[in-house]
């Protein structure tokens, strides 16, 4: 089946309808006053994403959600990414239960399932640590045989909306091979957790979780022991595709405005966008982020035609989210100076760049991923 970049009438109107939903819920004025919020997302917005099936859109129509394909959830990405709108959509939506559809025991999968569908429960990653990378390695929070259980001790940073979330999907580490990590289910109200906020460039909501202790059943490993790695990677292949199409929406908007505003200034009586030089930034620009939507619905693409995504997937996160820092970067000097300040909306587009830049696999550990792939394929 060929890739076919036109997209369908349906798919069409789902863009119009996300669009005009977080128009109506989470304008610009709703993303500027969430910057740095304890809770950080409009709840009013995330109802009506459940009213209009958008949380269950890549999931199985038989746990409930509407089993759409990956190019969907590009569409839907896009247009997170164009807005800013913040949501728990990936962490919740899209990673957490991603993992319980690949690995969750039936009563994991119908106990918390539904519930993330509809609204009603956020669940959130807790991966990343102090001082450690994004690789199996990373993963050195441990989780100790206990009785029919584990304990679980240690840190974990940058876990985003982990205040509104019910439960926590853990990755920690229960033997001493590389890969031997493991996924838990862990209440955030559980004695021994302790959440603290975090500030980030990006004024998104994150939070330190702190592990003291923690004492889980074996209920709450998610899939069989030691396959932790092995489901963590697959859910990420759909989370790197989906935060390439954030960049690519976050990249499309932020040269939109920049290409306005340099024909709106003038300088030595004519537009910034007259001059020779900078038209080129533009150009190259725009450039870039055709290209980079283009790996991103490939990669999309792909993962709706079962192909392999190991090169695809960090291959797209990599060039959208480079292109996308690289574009803010440049916007900024054709604002100039007033690009820095907070009534400029092209600052936070450049903030959240970088954010995303080293979030959800950074730049190494995507040329990692894909030299990998590329050295294997030779």
């Amino acid at each position: 089946m060929a890739l076919d970049l036109d997209f369908t009438e349906e798919q069409e109107m789902l863009r119009e309808m996300v669009r005009g939903v977080i128009g109506q819920h989470a304008p610009n004025e709703v993303v500027r006053q969430l910057e740095d919020d304890p809770v950080g997302y409009p709840t009013d917005l995330w109802q009506q994403f459940a009213e209009l099936d958008l949380l269950g859109l890549l999931l199985p129509e038989s746990h409930g959600g509407s089993g759409m394909s990956m190019l969907e959830g590009v569409i839907l990405y896009e247009e997170l990414g164009r807005s800013l709108a913040p949501m728990p959509h990936l962490v919740s939506c899209v990673l957490s239960a991603g993992a319980l559809v690949a690995a969750g025991s039936t009563e994991q999968q119908s106990a918390w399932l539904p519930r993330v569908i509809s609204g009603d429960a956020i669940l959130t990653p807790a991966w990343l640590e102090p001082e450690n990378g994004f690789g199996p390695k990373g993963v050195q929070v441990r989780a100790v045989a206990d009785g029919d259980g584990f304990t679980i001790t240690g840190a974990k940073r940058h876990v985003l909306f982990a205040s509104s979330a019910a439960a926590l999907v853990v990755l920690a580490r229960t033997g001493d091979a590389e890969t031997d990590v493991d996924l838990f289910l862990v209440p955030t109200d559980a004695p021994g957790v302790t959440l603290t906020q975090q500030m980030s460039i990006s004024s998104d909501t994150q939070y330190r979780i702190d592990f003291d202790g923690v004492k889980v059943s074996a209920a709450d490993r998610i899939g069989a022991a030691g396959t932790g790695w092995a489901t963590w990677s697959k859910v990420m292949a759909d989370g790197m595709i989906l935060a390439a199409a954030s960049a690519v929406g976050g990249a499309d908007y932020a040269l939109e405005i920049t290409v306005q505003y340099s024909k709106d200034r003038e300088q030595f009586d004519k537009p910034l966008g007259a001059f020779q030089a900078l038209s080129h930034y533009m150009a190259d620009a725009k450039t870039a982020v055709d290209g980079a939507r283009l790996l991103t619905y490939e990669a999309a693409w792909a993962h709706g035609n079962g192909k392999p995504l190991d090169r695809l997937a960090p291959m797209a996160k990599l060039f959208a989210c480079n292109t996308y820092r690289d574009l803010t970067a440049m916007s900024q000097q054709i604002f100039g100076g007033v690009g820095f300040t907070l009534e400029y909306e092209i600052q936070m587009y450049f903030r959240r760049a970088k954010q995303l830049q080293i979030t959800w696999n950074d730049t190494r550990r995507c040329e990692q991923l894909i030299a990998v792939a590329v050295l294997d394929a030779a």
